[in-house]
């Protein structure tokens, strides 16, 4: 259902990042450098004034060749000597930043669950109350399920497929995505207004393709998702027959739902996944989901129409309420309920879950209490706490210095376009026209979200995470009927991501990710151009890649494109996506490159316009006079190493095996070299000659944007 384009998808602490389209630009004669250049020592001619800042030059490996492994030689020390923590799936830069982040909202979490005396119902209140209750495992064991058995309670009073469609209600108010989705978003088709948006769901496994396929792997998750099922239910008071009886229910149930419903790379076609319907006609086609009388239950009544995203996957949801018995909808719904807040549940619980979570990630040990409970407070009270965070860590001066770099990478944009040789006069007329429409966010929402109505108090934690849930999805409900709110964020301020949302055609970068690697003061333009240059371009090419380029300036799904174009920008894009789909990152195992699309593309994009913005900025400081070289490398050397540097990444094989058939982003190295590998300007940097690996022929080689 949304319409946001991440830079980074996080799993556990994290796993992607942007991406962008790749087109040529000309090379400034300073850019030629040969390779012995790129690893020789500094000579004293060379060296600057003062250490060149922003590159971590211990991490390049000097003995591997940029020009046949741009990701090894950039970071190839660093990867050797940096194992994975045991209590992570993935390591690399990302991480690095977001434990320097960790460590500043930790403090803030502490002094807030210290300070017993904030005023009732501020925002200190309540993060350091959710914060405090969330640290007492003491109080969580105590509790038990007294918290839950309310919920629990509501299941075991369902008695005919009316109070099971009720139950299912306040299951959307709870946020389990059981069965099926609902909530408002904008109307793909007509941004000015809000709609209704029911969409399948009801799945526990990350992927459909976990319940379906034969392959080793998949058995081995479902036999571990079965053992999962089973000693939840033994904790929940059923003994072994029952517990394993009721594990095949829910994996039967769930299997139903796999089979109907789409796959990932289906989702990503917006006009198949936008089916708008009456009311009416939404009980007639889904008779026993009880479209109309849910809306009026969840405070949507007024609504005469919805958008379904997958009529076929709500059509069997529908029939097998009425013909699936009762009883293993009970269970079902008993399993959802429990497992969506197992986090807050007493410690065996939690220790259940993540048993299962190894056998997803690989990850070895479960991260400590206090970074689980940092980011639940951030889901939970994200900009409560993000005003206490921007307080404390995010300057005026770092805002001022983002917006310059995104109007110098909006107008490289716009030369890309103007100068595209395969692009017609008026489609180019239309691209402008969006690009110049786009909003930018910077560091955190001008109007904050109103907590009033949240209660949280030191009582329990499980009760502040309900409560929290139903208050987020009463107000998303409430935006139902009014005009489009252009000040809301998709993400937290504390946030180390971007993203592009079509809807409202605009790019955002929380304050979060306005550090190094990606963001640095004192570094020089090279490295903030490599780094947060090419988040911004990846953002920004997000609008124009093969899902974003749909939307138009208003955020309206529409073709803008004649179709000659629309065939071009098609042909480029595929000969991208056959690129991803030959690489391998493990036996047997190939990136997806229509799911991986969007994200590649955005990495072209990203890298070939920060690296124009960037000589558009040389130029104006330097003119023709020698550029400065820091750690031996010319600004152009610099750039790609920030950029790959930004994307040295560890990963375990179990994770590169989830993210393969899940996200949509390619495994770091891919990301470093993939677009790379298209870019004449690398070739030039880097010394590189046809017939390096990391060079494209003219025939293989990919340029869109």
């Amino acid at each position: 259902m949304s319409t946001n384009k991440y830079l980074l998808l996080a799993a556990g602490a994290l796993a992607g990042f942007l991406s962008s389209c790749a087109s040529s630009s000309s090379t400034s004669s300073a850019a030629a450098t040969a390779p012995t250049a790129a690893t020789a020592a500094p000579t004293q001619a060379e060296q600057p004034s003062q250490p060149g800042v922003g590159l971590d030059v211990t991490a390049i490996n000097k003995s591997a060749s940029p020009c046949d492994d741009f990701f090894q030689y950039a970071s190839g020390a660093w990867l050797k000597s940096t194992p994975i923590p045991a209590t992570e799936s993935t390591w690399g830069s990302w991480n690095t930043l977001i434990d320097q982040n960790n460590a500043v909202l930790r403090q803030i979490l502490n002094d807030a669950a210290a300070n017993k005396t904030a005023q009732k119902g501020s925002n200190l209140q309540k993060v350091g109350d959710f914060y405090a209750t969330a640290m007492d495992t003491v109080a969580i064991e105590r509790a038990g399920l007294k918290y839950l058995q309310p919920e629990l309670a509501r299941i075991t009073a369902i008695k005919d497929l009316k109070s099971l469609q009720n139950a299912l209600v306040r299951q959307q108010q709870l946020q389990t995505r059981s069965v099926f989705g609902v909530g408002v978003n904008q109307d793909r088709k007509i941004s000015t207004q809000y709609a209704v948006y029911l969409s399948q769901g009801g799945l526990t496994l990350p992927d459909r393709d976990y319940y379906l396929k034969d392959d080793a792997r998949s058995k081995q998750i479902r036999t571990a998702y079965t053992t999962y099922l089973v000693n939840t239910f033994k904790q929940l008071g059923d003994n072994e027959a029952a517990a394993q009886k009721n594990a095949a229910t829910v994996l039967r149930l769930e299997t139903r739902f796999a089979k109907a419903s789409k796959d990932r790379v289906a989702l990503r076609d917006p006009y198949a996944n936008y089916n708008k319907m009456t009311v009416a006609e939404a009980n007639q086609q889904f008779p026993n989901l009880g479209v109309a009388s849910m809306l009026q239950q969840l405070g949507l009544g007024s609504a005469k129409e919805v958008i379904v995203g997958q009529p076929d996957f709500l059509k069997d949801a529908s029939a097998a309420l009425k013909t699936e018995p009762l009883n293993d909808w009970k269970t079902y719904l008993r399993w959802h309920v429990t497992s969506s807040f197992a986090s807050a549940l007493p410690q065996a619980y939690v220790d259940e879950s993540f048993r299962f979570q190894q056998v997803l990630s690989g990850a070895k040990q479960q991260q400590p209490r206090w970074k689980r409970m940092l980011r639940a407070t951030d889901a939970s009270l994200g900009e409560a706490f993000g005003q206490l965070y921007v307080d404390k860590a995010f300057t005026p001066e770092t805002k001022a210095k983002a917006l310059e770099m995104v109007a110098n990478i909006k107008s490289a944009m716009a030369d890309h376009i103007q100068q595209l040789p395969w692009m017609s006069a008026g489609t180019k007329q239309e691209a402008l026209k969006k690009l110049n429409a786009f909003t930018v966010k910077i560091g955190y929402p001008d109007k904050w979200k109103d907590y009033s109505a949240l209660t949280i108090s030191r009582e329990s934690y499980l009760q502040n995470v309900i409560n929290a849930r139903l208050w987020e999805a009463k107000d998303n409900i409430s935006r139902y009927g009014k005009p489009i709110d252009r000040s809301v964020w998709g993400m937290t301020p504390p946030t180390v991501n971007a993203y592009y949302n079509s809807s409202l055609n605009e790019i955002v970068f929380p304050a979060g990710i306005m550090q190094p690697p990606f963001f640095d003061p004192k570094a020089d333009d090279a490295v903030n151009y490599g780094g947060m240059g090419a988040v911004i371009g990846h953002e920004i090419t997000h609008g124009f890649d093969d899902r974003g380029r749909q939307s138009d300036a208003e955020g309206n799904l529409r073709d803008w494109w004649t179709k000659e174009d629309a065939a071009e920008f098609t042909k480029r894009a595929d000969l991208v996506g056959a690129q991803y789909s030959a690489f391998q990152p493990l036996d047997s195992v190939f990136v997806n490159g229509k799911l991986t699309m969007g994200e590649n593309l955005a990495d072209f994009g990203g890298t070939a316009l920060a690296y124009s913005a960037l000589q558009k900025q040389l130029q104006r400081k330097y003119g023709n006079n020698p550029r400065p070289r820091y750690d031996g490398f010319t600004p152009e050397q610099r750039f790609f190493l920030a950029w790959a540097q930004v994307w040295r990444t560890s990963a375990r094989p179990e994770y590169i095996r989830q993210q393969v058939l899940t996200d949509p982003h390619s495994p770091a190295q891919y990301r470093t070299n993939g677009p790379l590998m298209n870019m004449p300007e690398f070739y030039q940097a880097f010394g590189c000659k046809p017939g390096d690996k990391m060079v494209r022929n003219d025939q293989q080689r990919a340029t869109i944007w």
